[in-house]
């Protein structure tokens, strides 16, 4: 046999492109590349100063460590002072904006470990923090209050009141929200991709039509008001949350929970469960053929999703004062499944940072933009795909993530590729 030489190598890989469509004839091929390799150099002393910053933190002690930690959660809890020192009376519009990135930030976190860790595409994650909010209201007494008043209206009943044991509360919430994942997952999480996400999406519809039709216990599509706001009570310390749209204590409650939660996670990723997720979502079958219990694994990490959804739930029920099965919808409403993946995409999935600033993108753009009307929209979308486009593994996504969608076997690069990049 005779040898083949580059030409004929590359001549080969040529006419192989032309014909697998989406090859460089595709309409449209070499432009995107032409706009990433823009984009790429646009960009470039960000991402420079990305990674020197990532390498110099990398290079500090474990105690250094620790310090850029707590300036950056304290630098982050003096967000409200910054805002009433340089805005005035202006600066409640931008806190409770914080408490809504907060409450996104925090879902997008829950998610993404079901679909960045895991591999799991969930789109009836909204109905856990659904059953967050529903499961706080009900233990307050604000659900029975609010049937019992449409029940009878000529009557008057007293507002439900805080007490200190309802913070227990938060905690029947988050059980309420586990067993709720395990019901859902231990049937079904033996189906995968797309199976799964439509089990997913019933699941979440499946909770909001009963939230809206079960009106002896949510008070169905009227839904639930006068929640109770937290407080705390202990010997000479009294200190209210006040109600509605109050945001600062919400913000640093949301803003403690994230930062436990990111710590938790951490621990837990960096162990034998991460390394069993990360297992799950490259090769499922590979996995299970090594000995990892991928159903159980795979029914950790919706429980851990469930979790943490339901204490979003439980704070914004809180912050906000009511609540209806509008409320949590499939796409339509401010915080929706569609939204919260969104995040987690746009973000980068695998991450830490990445969903975080996925969650503040999506809730900050189009408020910063209202001016322009129902155009903002427009606008919004505009920018989504164009990050989509440029930016497919996300703005900040972990390396591992980063590698399964630019090396390896997601993108085999050919011999013609090659040559043209060096062109």
């Amino acid at each position: 046999m005779s040898r083949e030489t580059d030409e004929e190598i590359e001549s080969q890989a040529e006419k192989a492109q032309k014909a697998t469509p989406g090859g460089v004839e595709e309409s449209g091929g070499p432009r995107r590349d032409r706009w990433r390799r823009q984009y790429r150099e646009f960009t470039a002393p960000v991402r420079t100063g990305m990674s020197q910053a990532r390498e110099w933190y990398g290079s500090l002690p474990w105690w250094a460590n620790a310090l850029v930690i707590v300036g950056l959660i304290a630098a982050a809890a003096a967000v409200p002072f910054i805002l009433n020192a340089t805005l005035g009376t202006g600066a409640g519009y931008w806190e409770s904006i914080g408490v809504k990135i907060g409450i996104a930030a925090l879902l997008a976190l829950g998610l993404n470990v079901v679909v960045g860790f895991a591999g799991l595409l969930d789109l009836g994650y909204i109905a856990f923090f659904a059953i967050g909010a529903y499961t706080y209201a009900i233990f307050t007494g604000a659900a029975h209050f609010n049937i019992e008043r449409f029940a009878n209206q000529s009557k008057t009943f007293p507002l439900p009141e805080w007490h200190m044991y309802m913070w227990l509360g938060f905690f029947v919430a988050l059980a309420a929200a586990i067993a709720s994942g395990i019901i859902l997952g231990a049937p079904t999480l033996r189906l995968r991709g797309d199976y799964l996400a439509i089990v997913t999406l019933g699941f979440g519809e499946i909770v909001r039509i009963t939230a809206n039709n079960l009106d002896s216990f949510t008070n169905g599509a009227q839904g639930i008001n006068q929640i109770p706001a937290p407080a705390i009570s202990i010997g000479g310390l009294h200190y209210q949350f006040q109600g509605s749209f109050v945001s600062n204590p919400y913000y640093w409650m949301i803003l403690a929970v994230v930062v436990v939660w990111i710590f938790l996670l951490r621990r837990v990723n960096t162990g034998r469960v991460g390394r069993a997720w990360a297992a799950i979502r490259e090769d499922e079958v590979a996995a299970a053929a090594m000995g990892v219990p991928t159903v159980r694994m795979k029914l950790g990490a919706f429980a851990m999703g469930a979790a943490v959804a339901s204490f979003g739930g439980v704070i914004y029920a809180s912050w906000v004062g009511f609540i209806s099965p509008d409320s949590f919808k499939l796409f339509g409403s401010e915080i929706s499944s569609v939204i919260i993946l969104a995040m987690v995409v746009i973000g980068g999935m695998g991450g830490f940072a990445g969903p975080i600033v996925g969650a503040a993108i999506i809730v900050f753009l189009p408020e910063k933009i209202r001016s322009l009307g129902d155009s903002r929209y427009l606008v919004f979308g505009i920018v989504l795909v164009l990050v989509m486009i440029l930016r497919p593994q996300g703005l900040i996504p972990s390396k591992r993530r980063a590698r399964e969608l630019t090396g390896g076997e997601l993108h085999e690069q050919t011999v013609y590729e090659a040559r043209q990049e060096a062109h």
